[in-house]
């Protein structure tokens, strides 16, 4: 199947308004995770010298709630934004039905079990 490049494409081969609004997703997604990463790109290693980039003051900058959420905010996209694309590769290249249910089970389960990880790891500084 040959994806959408254009909203009136995606319209057209749209199953559902989910698959539509995930397309959508897809694209906000993307534009805004490149401004958060390269916002991160920029404060934790052109904005601070190697000298001052430490553990301590990675603590210390991650006190701040307002970071958590920044970061927190680039997982929980990324993730999302990562899931999804791997679902449009598993309903591409895993016919069977009973197959494709399996694959997804356990790769929602990872996927889920890696963002708990991150999400816990994150908060817990």
């Amino acid at each position: 199947m040959i994806r959408a490049r254009t909203l009136t494409d995606a319209r057209q081969q749209a199953h559902s308004n989910a698959e539509l609004n995930w397309w959508i997703f897809m694209r906000i997604s993307g534009l805004v995770l490149v401004f958060l990463i390269l916002g991160h790109i920029y404060m934790t290693f052109i904005q601070v010298s190697e000298s001052d980039a430490t553990y301590i003051a990675v603590v210390n900058k991650l006190q701040n709630p307002a970071w958590k959420f920044y970061d927190w905010l680039i997982l929980s996209l990324s993730m999302l934004h990562g899931v999804n694309g791997a679902r449009y590769s598993i309903e591409d290249y895993v016919r069977s039905r009973p197959n494709r249910a399996w694959v997804k089970t356990i790769f929602y389960t990872i996927s889920a079990l890696i963002f708990t990880l991150g999400t816990i790891g994150l908060f817990s500084i």
